[in-house]
């Protein structure tokens, strides 16, 4: 039996997955900062990600997750639409990616792959990403939308396990790439455009 929680809103994904005998939804969660230890409690095989936060406000829980429940997969469902739910160009630590409109047999197939250690990035989206354009990097948007939630740059550090100088030289290429007066405008283009929530 494959071990499913859901991240966000469980009933598309439940309803998809009912007449699968070989994968259960056990729990729903809402995305937050004690994320990976309440997932670990349902000892999952399998983390689906339902929700509208952007890819670069799931990495750093994923990274999270994966150090505490060592061999659970990892699927985001994105709205393709959505140019910040997009797979990242570099790699992604483990996220798989398939379009949140993906019918029943798609998204159980996905599921029963990525159980078994496959990493998979639906074509559609791979498509999608490569005709957006961006000029700040994945990395620099992982903190900007942590810094975004109110994080101060030490928690940062220590979320992500970077120098809080790292974090700050992030941060601060995020501002200039970005054409912002300051962090808070810089967050404020982001949303605008997109890439956070």
């Amino acid at each position: 039996m494959i071990r499913v929680v859901v991240v966000g809103d469980s009933d598309p994904v439940a309803s998809l997955l009912i007449d699968e005998a070989d994968i259960e939804v056990v729990g729903e969660l809402t995305f937050g900062i004690e994320l990976a230890r309440e997932a670990a409690e349902f000892s999952p095989d399998v983390i689906v990600f339902n929700t509208d936060y952007m890819v670069s406000q799931v990495l750093p829980a994923v990274a999270e997750m994966k150090a505490g429940i060592p061999g659970c997969a990892m699927l985001m469902l994105a709205d393709p639409t959505k140019r910040g739910m997009l797979p990242p160009r570099r790699s992604s630590r483990g996220l798989s990616f398939l379009a949140r409109d993906a019918r029943a047999p798609l998204l159980s197939d996905t599921i029963r792959r990525v159980a078994d250690g496959e990493w998979v990035i639906q074509r559609r989206l791979q498509v999608a990403s490569l005709g957006t354009e961006r000029q700040v990097n994945t990395r620099e948007l992982e903190v900007l939308g942590l810094a975004a939630e109110g994080e101060p740059a030490p928690v940062v550090a220590e979320r992500l396990r970077l120098s809080d100088r790292t974090v700050r030289n992030y941060l601060s290429a995020a501002v200039r790439k970005m054409g912002a007066r300051n962090l808070l405008d810089a967050i404020r283009i982001a949303r605008r455009d997109g890439w956070l929530r």
